[in-house]
């Protein structure tokens, strides 16, 4: 029995291994859940389990309290900076005092500062016997139950003597998005999902949320001598440990800072939150010559990076009205800095979002910003209790019209006269990606509905030189060069065309990928529903959006408006002659500079490709720039091919 028990334990945990550590899964998930329960039925029938078994991953019965657990090495904090003249003011501290001990210039690794919550794990005779929180850094909370949920960390190893290695457990933004799509109550942030869940005093909760970890120092050992950072994260490796996949080195603290404010520009690419880089002198040796302080180590240096994240009240909240009669709560807020910018609004997605948060007027709420992302409410404070409810509007804040609640947003049934859903179908319809009509901005859009009184997109080509004549702003050169650029609007490519008359559900690249699949506006508006279907990237809800969008009488009314004022869109031309990329579906992910990714994209389709924007198995290349992250990962994992920029440029030179 007991060698059943061993070989069906070891082959689990391979197979889990390839998966969460690795990243590259040898079964289904099917098979893999199968032979966990073809194990769990085999203990039952033993009547126990080994020691390193997956089943003991699920979580066990709830804890009373934490227990103290005492380190073996201490877990240091590190000091801080924020600029660049402080890391490089610390570099040529470093450097100054081993060269005063005659130590030779230092090299220095730079890892992420995971945004988690620290753990500290205790190995002994090549198993996992202790696990806990970093507490004071010599004494902290005993949480292995919580710990042993982790399906990435190895609850063996085949180092026998004892040892302590150092992680930070976090949650991935994923993991954290599918959680909350189906918690009743979602979770504030992916740091605070983190932290709760290791310090809940119920395992289980802790299995639900499917954390991971990475490992980044061994602060004890007995029987083996480690000489710098790469050996150690090399050893970690060799016995199972997860290890961050980026760790550089450098023999400059100026190029250290150039790493860093990389690392900085890809940072919303990554799957996981990160609020800073660590700096490490890579030598051991000189670590032990530079020592430390009463609370630092001197051969180490976190730099922050502008905080994403805060808390700020909500002050009041106003219902924007879009272009396809959604309302949408915008959130009036107390003034506050954030990644170096005043802060006084913010999007609270829809009602249902509003309700889920439990955010009122007079609410303390957790407010994040990543990069030029419109800053978003997380949810309120723990224990804040708000001054008023918000309340629901029952009719359009712009023009009265009775509110309807479909799914988990509010809409404006008048689609005919509302103000602000013509103006900004507008502005959309003359955008540079639709019918990009040169100097019609959405300023141009008001004025048309406002003061020439516009109800339908259509009444753009019926424009004359004496209607635009009283309008503000405009002289008679500017009259004469938006008339011009309406009228050369009026040939545009088909899938410019689907893109500008705004269907649900589609955006410029979809509207592109019909054009080049039907070939004609007529074949599209009569597209069954299983047509639709067979489109790379639209599904039922895409294609319903579309079937139900032609099928709507007022809506075919405006399309047959724009052709019998001339708008006639051209179908799409596809390349005649051959080139590398025919045939071929690209994927282009992570930062490029000598095109952004929209040009890139343009280009392939030029040369006969298909852009597409997920990775799958028919993709047939992947271009992959810095800060790549989730889509490099899956082609990777689908064995597609990868190259560069550079190399793709390359390939597609002669062609170009």
């Amino acid at each position: 029995m007991e060698e059943k028990l061993r070989a069906l334990t070891d082959r689990v945990n391979q197979l889990a291994r390839a998966y969460y550590v690795e990243d590259a899964p040898q079964v289904s998930d099917g098979e893999y859940d199968a032979l966990f329960d073809q194990l769990l039925e085999l203990e039952k029938e033993a009547g126990y389990s080994l020691p390193d078994s997956p089943t003991r991953r699920v979580g066990g019965e709830p804890l009373t309290a934490f227990l103290p657990h005492t380190h073996l090495g201490r877990l240091w904090s590190l000091d801080k900076v924020r600029t660049k003249d402080d890391l490089l003011a610390w570099g040529e501290r470093v450097e100054r005092l081993l060269a005063a001990a005659g130590a030779p210039k230092p090299d220095y690794a730079l890892e992420y500062k995971f945004d988690g919550l620290t753990i500290n794990l205790t190995y002994e005779n090549g198993r996992l016997v202790a696990g806990a929180t970093r507490g004071n850094g010599v004494v902290g909370e005993a949480i292995l139950p919580q710990i042993m949920t982790i399906r990435s960390l190895p609850l063996t190893i085949p180092f026998a003597g004892k040892m302590e290695v150092q992680g930070e457990c976090y949650m991935r933004l994923s993991v954290l998005a599918d959680f909350n799509a189906k918690a009743t109550e979602p979770l504030k942030n992916a740091r605070n999902a983190a932290a709760g869940a290791l310090r809940n005093l119920d395992p289980q909760v802790t299995a639900s949320r499917h954390l991971d970890c990475a490992c980044y120092n061994v602060g004890y050992i007995q029987g083996k001598t480690l000489t710098d950072q790469a050996e150690m994260l090399a050893f970690l490796r060799e016995q199972g440990f997860p290890v961050s996949d980026y760790t550089e080195y450098f023999s400059s603290i100026q190029a250290v800072y150039d790493a860093i404010v990389a690392a900085e520009g890809r940072r919303e690419t990554l799957d996981f939150l990160i609020d800073g880089m660590v700096v490490k002198v890579r030598d051991f040796q000189a670590r032990q010559i530079l020592g430390s302080t009463d609370r630092f180590p001197r051969w180490a240096m976190a730099f922050k990076f502008a905080a994403e994240e805060t808390t700020t009240v909500v002050e009041d909240v106003t219902w924007e009205v879009g272009r396809t009669g959604k309302l949408t709560p915008r959130a009036h807020l107390e003034p506050v800095e954030l990644c170096g910018a005043t802060i006084r609004h913010a999007t609270l997605n829809n009602w249902d979002d509003i309700q889920r948060k439990r955010i009122g007027i007079g609410s303390r709420v957790f407010l994040r910003r990543s990069g030029d992302v419109i800053p978003e409410i997380l949810g309120a404070v723990p224990g804040d209790q708000p001054q008023a409810p918000i309340q629901k509007p029952e009719h359009c804040p712009a023009c009265g019209a009775h509110v309807e609640h479909r799914g988990v947003h509010l809409f404006c049934t008048n689609s005919l006269s509302c103000r602000p859903q013509i103006v900004a179908r507008l502005a959309h319809f003359a955008s540079r990606e639709a019918m990009d009509i040169e100097g019609f901005s959405e300023k141009t859009a008001n004025q048309m509905v406002e003061e020439l009184g516009f109800s339908a997109i259509a009444e753009l080509y019926t424009l004359t030189p004496q209607r635009l004549e009283g309008l503000s702003g405009f002289g008679p050169k500017r009259i004469e060069n938006l008339l011009s650029a309406i009228q050369n609007s009026k040939t545009p490519a088909l899938g410019a065309f689907i893109f500008a008359i705004g269907i649900p559900n589609v955006g410029a690249k979809t509207a592109r990928d019909l054009a080049r699949h039907f070939g004609t506006l007529e074949a599209l508006r009569q597209a069954p529903l299983d047509a639709l279907l067979q489109i790379q990237d639209v599904g039922e809800v895409v294609a319903m959006s579309i079937r139900d969008f032609f099928q709507d009488p007022f809506i075919a009314g405006q399309v047959d408006k724009l052709l019998e004022e001339g708008v006639s869109p051209q179908a799409e031309t596809k390349p005649q002659r051959q080139s590398p990329l025919t045939g071929k579906t690209v994927v282009v992910t992570g930062t490029m500079e000598r095109m952004d990714r929209k040009q890139i994209e343009a280009l392939i389709e030029t040369l006969g490709g298909k852009a597409a924007g997920s990775v799958s198995k028919k993709t047939s290349l992947v271009v992959a720039g810095p800060g790549a992250g989730s889509k490099l990962e899956k082609a990777r994992e689908l064995q597609i091919p990868v190259m560069d920029e550079a190399a793709f440029f390359a390939m597609v030179e002669e062609d170009i």
